[in-house]
């Protein structure tokens, strides 16, 4: 027959219990535990990876209105100088302007001064200017 039962059949099987059992002590259980070990480090890298991702996406998020946020301010700030200093500019015109509109009647007051004085003047300058050409024409006249 092909398969006897013989004393050799039983410690075979003895024999490959305490191989199986060895095999099971030095080589199945550390590889299964080094195995769960590594899928268990796998794991916190990858759940480490989407946390680190997640606070990534956050500060970007974060960043952009920090970003957008300063940029309102500075376009405020801008604005706000821009209209102090056309503030300044027109009250800086309006005192430049009323110099110049008080130095225009100064000079036009002085000028009407001055007119006034020659045209009281002329009266005199006319009357010398008319006898010295009745002299002259007197004493050039023949005798």
């Amino acid at each position: 027959m092909f398969l006897s039962l013989d004393g050799t059949f039983f410690v075979q099987l003895v024999n490959f219990a305490i191989f199986f059992a060895l095999l099971n002590v030095l080589f199945l259980r550390p590889v299964g535990r080094a195995i769960a070990k590594r899928r268990e480090y796998i794991n916190s890298l990858t759940a480490d990876y989407d946390r680190y991702q997640a606070e990534a996406n956050g500060l970007r998020a974060n960043d952009e209105q920090m970003r957008a946020q300063a940029r309102r301010d500075a376009e405020q700030a801008i604005a706000k100088a821009r209209a102090d200093a056309s503030n300044e500019t027109a009250k800086i015109a309006a005192e430049y302007g009323r110099r110049v509109q008080s130095t225009v009647e100064q000079a036009q007051s002085e000028v009407a001064g001055e007119l006034a004085s020659a045209r009281a003047d002329s009266d005199k300058l006319v009357n010398a200017l008319s006898d010295l050409m009745v002299d002259r024409a007197l004493s050039e006249a023949p005798r």
